[in-house]
């Protein structure tokens, strides 16, 4: 079945600072044939290490851009998907396209198509609700050792927080997000041709149904898709998780703070005292250097 789905021109990806890695694309991906995805994939493809950076909403890859040097200095290889619906991946426009595993699907999909072994997973938002799932399925844990995790939460069908609820409401009250703005709140550090990088991806309201459509995934209620894997998830992360693990926390994370991270903390096995970042928000990856760097010297790899 065809998904009708908008293609963000790619005049408006020109000029993004300090994101300028190698993007690649397919259109053939099992289940999504006709959709065209987008992913970062930089360093050299026999590296040793595969850092699989899982962006949240409604942001894109170019979240990662402090982090991914650092990673790469290591001589690692960094792959950073799009999520359908964000960044230079292609947008459906059908509410009804969207879903859990929908997404869940397509990194796994994607994860088989490079053929990623020796994965460090690196999560926040959006990213950790899916990418904290992948590990259930065999296929990817063989290829899975590490976990960096940032404000995020699995869905295991309650409300991480009032805060979180907050969002909702007012995502679903904003069909047009204003997602450069939005993303600045709380960070004076972003500059305003970051807040406009983040805008790329959406031209008009006609490209953000994705973004509308995130916070009403959100697995939340007990019926919800993804609450089952969820579930799984959490069983596997508390009692079976055998890899080395960081965790790094924005403070000022109204959404998925200190209180929801140190719950999450609590269910990863061997997971360390978290690395706060004093008035870091939600979108913790605009501090990303030192959270890599830190990260990696926690895993010996600096």
């Amino acid at each position: 079945m065809t998904i009708a789905a908008l293609r963000t021109p790619e005049n408006r990806f020109e000029d993004i600072p300090d994101f300028d890695y190698p993007v690649h694309y397919a259109n053939d991906l099992p289940g999504y044939e006709g959709l065209r995805a987008a992913w970062v994939d930089a360093g050299q493809e026999d590296a040793d290490r595969v850092f699989l950076c899982l962006h949240g909403e409604p942001s894109w890859s170019f979240l990662y851009r402090k982090m991914i040097p650092v990673f790469l200095e290591s001589g690692a290889r960094v792959v950073a998907p799009d999520f359908f619906g964000f960044g230079r991946s292609d947008k459906p426009t059908d509410a009804e396209s969207y879903g859990f595993n929908f997404h869940r699907d397509y990194i796994l999909a994607l994860v088989e198509r490079l053929n990623l072994q020796n994965i460090t997973l690196v999560v926040q938002d959006w990213g950790g609700l899916i990418g904290l799932t992948l590990p259930v399925d065999d296929q990817f844990r063989v290829r899975f050792s590490r976990l960096i995790v940032m404000n995020t939460a699995l869905g295991v069908g309650k409300s991480p927080s009032d805060g979180f609820l907050g969002w909702k409401n007012f995502a679903a009250s904003m069909p047009d997000l204003p997602i450069g703005d939005l993303l600045a709140r709380g960070m004076p550090q972003m500059t305003d041709v970051e807040k406009a990088a983040y805008d790329a991806p959406f031209p008009s309201i006609d490209y953000k149904m994705g973004a509308r459509r995130f916070p009403e995934l959100v697995p939340i209620s007990p019926e919800m898709e993804g609450v089952d894997v969820s579930l799984k998830a959490a069983a596997f992360w508390k009692d079976d998780f055998e890899g080395a693990s960081f965790m790094a926390v924005g403070d000022a994370d109204p959404v998925l703070g200190p209180d929801v991270m140190n719950a999450l903390r609590d269910g990863i096995k061997g997971c360390p005292e978290p690395m706060m970042i004093e008035g870091g928000g939600h979108f913790v990856q605009e501090w990303g250097e030192p959270i890599a760097r830190a990260a990696l010297e926690h895993f010996g790899d600096l």
